[in-house]
């Protein structure tokens, strides 16, 4: 590896290192797992950019980060099993802080609105913004914030509007490790 590619490459891996140092030995920065899935976070943070999405009536909105609040970005698909636990976990927590939080959940793998419909209707989903990828931005590599290393897997913005980390699989976003994630992020501005 040359000189130029290591010192290009140093503030992430520092930064990866740092991450990686307090979430596992300091015990201020909390630790959010989902089986063997924890909250990793993304280096460097970016602010999250506005996603062009459709409602579940078709209709097109921007949906951006609002200062002062968390934005949990979720991606899932009617394939997927964990996503039937995930979901009905973040509509509850949507419904338990309306007034601190904003959960966007973002359908992948279709844009059949009536498929996506049935499948939130069989899983009694209420309280949860949900939306339709129709123009395929998240899948593109020039996406940016999001990645979708897994399914579902949810994207915490913070109160800044920055992508803070992510965390696949469906964590208890309601349990105790959960709500001192939130807080943390709360605190953090």
């Amino acid at each position: 590896m040359s000189r130029r590619s290591l010192l290009m490459a140093a503030p992430a891996l520092i930064a990866s290192l740092h991450a990686s140092r307090a979430q596992g030995g300091d015990p201020s920065w909390p630790v959010f797992e989902a089986g063997r899935n924890q909250f990793t976070v993304v280096r460097p943070r970016a602010p999250m950019a506005p996603l062009r999405l459709h409602d579940l009536n078709g209709s097109d909105i921007v949906a951006t980060a609002k200062p002062g609040r968390i934005t949990l970005v979720n991606f899932w698909a009617t394939w997927c099993a964990a996503c039937r636990l995930d979901l009905p976990a973040l509509a509850s927590l949507a419904g338990s802080q309306p007034d601190r939080l904003d959960v966007l959940a973002i359908c992948t793998d279709t844009k059949d609105l009536r498929k996506i419909r049935a499948f939130l209707g069989r899983l009694a989903v209420q309280n949860l913004a949900c939306y339709v990828d129709a123009y395929g931005a998240i899948a593109e590599p020039s996406a940016g914030n999001f990645r979708l290393v897994g399914m579902p897997v949810t994207y915490l913005v913070g109160t800044g509007g920055r992508v803070e980390g992510y965390i696949t699989g469906a964590p208890d976003w309601l349990s105790p490790a959960g709500g001192r994630l939130l807080q943390f992020y709360r605190e953090q501005g």
